[in-house]
């Protein structure tokens, strides 16, 4: 498999056994491309006509708030972003998506992404496993924005994803765990001291 679907598909491995059909589909159907630090690939107002699977570099979603932006998604490498409401109902979107890093990604649109579900019943298992575990991870986030603590917001994302806290810059971590930029400082320096 090319070296762009390698990582890609060690990562599907990972959930479902992959057929040399189903190896085929991704190829033929992924489309592998790159982006620079800054990149738009959602735009607010647009609509998201892609899904991208994360090679290497950060990605974040965001959205507007009284004027702040407020970093919904962040994404690191062997993970999917999208702006996932318009993807899914083909609608505009009300967040955008923005390459925090340079980035290597596979990207597939949504007639593309059907298609490969009708055709293999593996990637179709994928596909239901990655649905859940998104379900299960924006259910998680909303209640832990709502019963932990900054303090206790920060730390789960240190153990659970250490290297978006060393990759990211910090105005995203703090928009992300829903503090102020200083707040998410005086936060760091107890856990440093």
């Amino acid at each position: 498999m090319e070296k762009s679907f390698s990582g890609f598909r060690q990562y599907i491995q990972q959930f479902v056994q992959l057929m040399s059909a189903d190896e085929e589909l991704i190829m033929t159907l992924f489309e592998p491309v790159s982006c620079r630090k800054g990149d738009v690939i959602v735009a607010m107002g647009s609509m998201a006509t892609h899904l991208y699977f994360i090679n290497t570099g950060f990605m974040r979603a965001y959205h507007f708030e009284d004027g702040n932006e407020i970093t919904n998604h962040l994404g690191g490498p062997n993970s999917f972003i999208t702006a996932y409401l318009s993807y899914t109902t083909r609608t505009s979107s009300d967040e955008s998506v923005v390459a925090i890093t340079a980035c290597n990604l596979l990207r597939i649109t949504k007639d593309n992404l059907d298609k490969l579900y009708r055709q293999s019943h593996n990637l179709a298992v994928f596909g239901i496993i990655m649905a859940d575990q998104y379900l299960i991870f924006n259910n998680q986030r909303s209640r832990d924005l709502i019963t932990l603590s900054a303090e206790q917001r920060y730390l789960k994302l240190l153990q659970q994803t250490p290297v978006y806290v060393q990759q990211i810059p910090l105005q995203y971590i703090a928009s992300y765990i829903g503090v102020k930029p200083e707040s998410l400082s005086r936060i760091r320096r107890q856990f440093i001291s």
